[in-house]
């Protein structure tokens, strides 16, 4: 499987709530950074936790989409770079609209391990929202009122701790 094909297997699995496939696609610590979106920081967080947070909030959504578009590939030995455009569409029956777009563009960093291309790093770079963009406040109700940010992203669950660099590797540090 090419390294975009990982990309695509993934938020294929995230849409069709087939966690199992979603797993396959991390690396077992991902640099996650939604920052341009909700202002929290990126962070190293377990692949399990991104999951969990997924597996708790998206199906609250009658149905999710997302569209991956113009993507570039970039591969040299055993890591790659993949960027493209994403839409991600929300829908859930609402009085002031069933529909809640984010539109951004994403960069990837994977790794290779025999032979599977795996995400290690996953950043969403925010362009616009349209539609009800109240559509998840609901969702939150039912969650027990949780921080709409954490919620979105699935870093409530767990600590966030400095990225460190090291030789193109990222790691996390507690302080």
């Amino acid at each position: 499987m090419k390294p975009e094909e990982t990309v695509v297997e993934m938020f294929v699995g995230v849409d069709s709530r087939d966690w199992d496939k979603v797993k396959l696609c991390f690396e077992d610590q991902v640099l996650l950074d939604y920052s341009s979106m909700n202002g929290l920081p990126p962070a190293v967080v377990c692949a399990e936790e991104i999951i969990q947070s997924w597996k708790n909030a998206l199906p609250l959504f009658k149905a999710t989409h997302h569209q991956l578009g113009n993507m570039l590939s970039y591969v040299n030995q055993l890591e790659a770079t993949v960027f493209c455009y994403g839409t991600a569409t929300h829908y859930l029956e609402h009085k002031d609209g069933n529909v809640w777009t984010v539109v951004g563009s994403y960069n990837f960093n994977l790794k290779e391990t025999e032979g599977v291309w795996r995400i290690a790093r996953m950043k969403f770079n925010y362009k616009y929202q349209d539609g009800n963009t109240k559509l998840h406040e609901p969702l939150l109700m039912k969650r027990g009122g949780a921080d709409s940010r954490s919620w979105f992203i699935g870093l409530g669950m767990g600590e966030a701790y400095p990225i460190i660099e090291h030789g193109g590797s990222f790691y996390s540090r507690k302080n």
